[in-house]
């Protein structure tokens, strides 16, 4: 196992564990975004969704924990790879766009703590213990019947202002790095050929806006009251 042992630990090595755990990231992100983007169909179908998931909580807390193990392979790498780096060249480059591996640094230096936060909210809020919403109620069975309250909980999750200008900054945040990476895997994959490297960044681009819209749409159509059946789930 010493041949696994320094490849993982090589350039290499450490920059396809990056590669995969961020694909992973990816479709995570993507799927949880799609499955909340139900909320715009009204209460049944939200409460549907989340009574789906909470009945696989096998499979859940299975996604979960290699969720979490992705993200600590995935900064684990980052910083030992801007380590060296920096060690291989210890004077900065003059000038940086926007692309730049060197940018990405900076920017996730602010918004990887912002990201971080963001998590530890999100799960404080509608996974665990229903931080900042009036009410909130977990699943339960009632009257022999499994039940969420999914909808009236994002609902009154995001009847703050400052909740959802957090969220607001925590997806723009999402969005850069999401974007930075997408870049990163399509050079990857050798795109980054003079005849293809405008577009493969703009879908680059196109990827990370489209992520953060989407989740930025969901908060602030319920503090707009926007969402179906809006008056009820805040009785």
């Amino acid at each position: 196992m010493s041949w696994l042992k320094r490849f993982a630990t090589s350039t290499i090595g450490m920059k396809l564990v990056m590669a995969l755990t961020g694909l992973a990231m990816f479709g995570f992100v993507v799927i949880h975004m799609l499955g909340n983007l139900q909320v715009f169909l009204g209460p049944d179908t939200y409460n549907h969704y989340a009574e789906t998931l909470q009945g696989m909580p096998e499979i859940v807390w299975l996604a979960r924990m290699g969720l979490l193990g992705c993200v600590l392979a995935h900064i684990g790498s980052a910083v030992a790879l801007v380590s060296r780096s920096r060690s291989a060249r210890p004077q900065a480059y003059a000038q940086h766009s926007w692309f730049s591996s060197a940018y990405a640094v900076r920017t996730m230096r602010f918004g990887g703590f912002i990201l971080l936060a963001f998590i530890v909210f999100h799960l404080a809020q509608f996974t665990v213990a229903g931080v900042g919403v009036e009410g909130f109620r977990h699943c339960a069975w009632v009257d022999g019947e499994f039940t969420c309250y999914a909808y009236q909980n994002f609902v009154r999750g995001f009847q703050n202002p400052l909740v959802v200008g957090f969220y607001v900054v925590a997806q723009a945040a999402l969005g850069m790095h999401l974007a930075h990476g997408a870049w990163s895997m399509l050079r990857t994959l050798g795109l980054s050929n003079p005849r293809y490297v405008v577009l493969a960044q703009k879908a680059a681009v196109a990827f990370g806006l489209l992520i953060a819209l989407g989740n930025i749409a969901m908060p602030v159509a319920a503090l707009a009251g926007l969402l179906p059946d809006t008056a009820n789930a805040l009785k």
